[in-house]
């Protein structure tokens, strides 16, 4: 019984406290502000949500709440055996099928970003095939030389497919999108995941301590960081560029990595 409770107390406070929901606002809302700072001057007091969070913002915090407990963020309470990149994925592939069928009016492009979706779980998915194993941990522990090109070119496919899934690309004509800008709640609550999980799976795990802690975060923040970056550079040179880069040149690289994925399972084997 008293370890049934320390079990229950552990994920709960992985839920609620770290690496779960408080870590995503406090995460979150930083980035979204810096986001919001550079790209349109600045959230308005009145702009940021007061009210009851919306249907789409809960199903996205509870989906980016199961993901983010599944990453590799030293101290997570949740015991590493128990995590699973399935789970994680799952979860942060839900968060747009819930946006498409709740604000369909509002997502520019949706069959691109399904399209988008499904390269963003192959490099989720891809280097789990060879080493066997679900957890997060693992396959960013993985050093293996023959792996080295599927995992690099999964990070590579994440990397790409991720400014599209926090919307921070252009996707539509500017006429075509709400042109008030609002502090969006959804993607605040989406940063710390997608980015956390890049992190676990692609970044070696360093040993423990305040070190590995301040190294796992820098990581992620670093990589908020360059996804800020390029979405303020695309957003200057137009949606024509970012939808013929996610329609024509991602696909060939997603088949690309899908063939070295598939390739190296036989030559490992």
């Amino acid at each position: 019984m008293i370890q049934i409770l320390l079990a229950l107390g552990a994920h709960t406070l992985a839920l609620v406290v770290y690496p779960g929901l408080l870590t995503l606002l406090v995460f979150g809302g930083l980035v979204e502000i810096t986001w919001g700072r550079i790209a349109h001057g600045g959230w308005k007091l009145s702009e940021v949500p007061r009210r009851r969070p919306t249907p789409v913002a809960a199903t996205v915090a509870i989906c980016s709440v199961l993901a983010a407990v599944q990453t590799a963020a030293p101290y997570n309470p949740v015991p590493t055996d128990e995590r699973s990149v399935v789970i994680a994925a799952i979860a942060l592939a839900f968060t747009l099928w819930a946006e498409l069928a709740l604000t369909i009016e509002h997502v520019p492009e949706p069959g691109i970003l399904l399209v988008v979706e499904f390269c963003w779980l192959l490099a989720v998915l891809g280097p789990a095939v060879q080493p066997e194993s679900l957890r997060p941990q693992v396959l960013g522990n993985v050093l293996v030389p023959a792996l080295l090109p599927v995992k690099v070119g999964s990070g590579l496919l994440y990397l790409l497919c991720l400014p599209a899934l926090l919307r921070v690309w252009p996707l539509s004509p500017p006429a075509d999108r709400r042109s008030r800008q609002r502090f969006d709640l959804a993607r605040a609550l989406s940063w710390f995941s997608y980015c956390g999980l890049f992190t676990t799976l692609f970044v070696p795990p360093s040993s423990g301590g305040v070190v590995a802690l301040l190294r796992f975060f820098g990581i992620t923040f670093g990589v908020a960081a360059l996804m800020v970056v390029v979405g303020l550079v695309m957003d200057r040179r137009g949606p024509a560029l970012a939808r013929g880069l996610y329609t024509r040149a991602m696909p060939p690289f997603a088949l690309l990595v899908l063939l070295l994925v598939i390739g190296t399972s036989f030559i490992v084997r």
